[in-house]
């Protein structure tokens, strides 16, 4: 008899189809720019221009010899130092379950890998949260926020999209939520806060929640309240070092998971899931870490410093956007805004052929050389006319000008954040067909 054909072995699954992230491709393509000698200003990322606090910088350099792998979780003195930040915030944590990553990033989806099952992601939402659900194998599953309340998706919408994906075969185990939000800029009340922990309690999710702005909520505004707040047993808490002290470069993020037994199953799994991406964090960067978040004056200053600046040109900036008649939730945190250019659209249209933001931004970006992100990055279906802008970058380009916007006291006075935030004025103005809004107030 004839030999029969070789059996032809199983093909290998397609690798996941996932766009590059629309923040760090959008900076770079600027950045080409930049060199190329146009005028160009970069409102599309979030990396906060400022320099490193001359403590943290010493600490790091003194730690520079430290270079075995360490615990996959961290150093005891980092964790304990994090377990004291949080204690702080009222989220008290044994040590033993805090976990640090190089970045909450990575942290992040290391945390949806250690879940399993499809992910709730609010709409919108910061852009890699749907990207690392699909990496992980999982559905992300969208649920609109409330107005003005970012970051949270509505609890009786999530409720009816997790019936139904759950009647549709799907498997929903989380959800994740930014509090305060990217990219809105807005914080969630507490009230829908609770609603939302009530809700993932009834169906049995898991909240992931992204605190990384936590501390960049202004004077005068609502506090942000973590979810760990009212539902312990199911909430992981992650943050980072990037947003408050504006350490993006350093890749330090920590996550508090919950003390339950599911919580402690959970930190069985990320410690696993770490051990084979990470293996563990840069040991001079946790020595480093854990004076940061062991919060000592200079540090507690420099957030305070960093938070009054983002306001006031977050805000000066705001106005510019609601002059010609875009629509602006009350922005309560961090450098961004989201303005809605509905009441403009039919002028948009015919001035400009604009029909929905991604025609937007790529006005911006081809006519004017300014830098901004389509509400598509975000997650939003259909053709909003919205967008996402960012005030981190007009601080200055060294570190001296950066030093000096933290401590001015009206750096809007500065005259590279007056030429920025004057430019956005002139570029609204010119996209709106207005006249443009009078330039900041001469100083003395």
């Amino acid at each position: 008899m004839p030999e029969p054909p070789p059996t032809s072995p199983p093909s290998a699954p397609a690798p996941v189809p996932v766009p590059m992230s629309a923040t760090l491709a959008a900076d770079e393509a600027l950045a080409r720019r930049r060199r190329a000698g146009e005028r160009v200003l970069s409102m599309a990322s979030g990396e906060i221009g400022l320099p490193v606090l001359p403590a943290l910088r010493d600490r790091l350099a003194a730690a520079a010899g430290e270079n075995a792998y360490g615990s996959v979780a961290g150093s005891p003195v980092l964790r304990t130092a994090v377990a004291g930040y949080w204690e702080r915030r009222g989220l008290a944590v044994d040590p033993g379950l805090v976990v640090a990553g190089p970045g909450s990033k990575s942290l992040l989806f290391a945390v949806l890998l250690a879940i399993g099952g499809d992910v709730i992601v609010p709409v919108p939402s910061w852009v890699s949260y749907a990207a690392q659900a699909r990496l992980a194998g999982a559905r992300p599953v969208p649920v609109p926020i409330l107005p003005g309340q970012g970051g949270v998706p509505d609890p009786d919408r999530l409720r009816e999209a997790v019936a139904d994906a759950r009647a549709a075969g799907q498997n929903p185990r989380a959800v994740v939520v930014t509090v305060p939000d990217n990219p809105t800029g807005t914080v969630a009340s507490a009230a829908t806060v609770r609603r939302l922990a009530a809700a993932a309690r009834e169906l049995n999710l898991v909240i992931v929640s992204d605190e990384i702005y936590g501390d960049l909520v202004y004077a005068g505004s609502d506090p942000a309240v973590s979810p760990a707040l009212h539902a312990p047993e199911r909430t992981v808490v992650t943050t980072g070092l990037t947003k408050n002290l504006a350490l993006g470069g350093w890749r330090t993020g920590v996550a508090r998971l919950p003390d339950s037994a599911p919580g402690r199953a959970l930190h069985t799994r990320l410690v696993a899931v770490a051990s084979q991406i990470w293996s563990s964090p840069p040991a001079p960067v946790q020595t480093a870490a854990a004076y940061a978040f062991g919060e000592p004056p200079e540090v507690v200053e420099r957030v305070a410093a960093s938070r009054r600046l983002h306001e006031k040109v977050v805000r000066a900036v705001a106005a510019r956007f609601t002059a010609v008649g875009a629509e602006l939730a009350p922005v309560a945190a961090t450098c961004y805004l989201y303005p809605d250019f509905e009441p403009l659209r039919e002028h948009l249209a015919a001035a400009h052929g604009v029909h929905d933001g991604d025609g937007l931004a790529a006005l911006f970006s081809e006519r004017y050389g300014v830098g901004v992100l389509p509400a598509s990055a975000f997650g939003e279906p259909g053709r909003p006319l919205r967008i996402r802008a960012a005030t981190s970058h007009f601080y200055g380009g060294t570190a001296e000008r950066q030093t000096e916007a933290l401590e001015a006291v009206d750096p809007l006075a500065l005259p590279w954040i007056r030429e920025s935030v004057d430019r956005v004025g002139e570029v609204l103005a010119d996209l709106a067909g207005a006249r443009a809004p009078a330039a900041l107030a001469p100083h003395p």
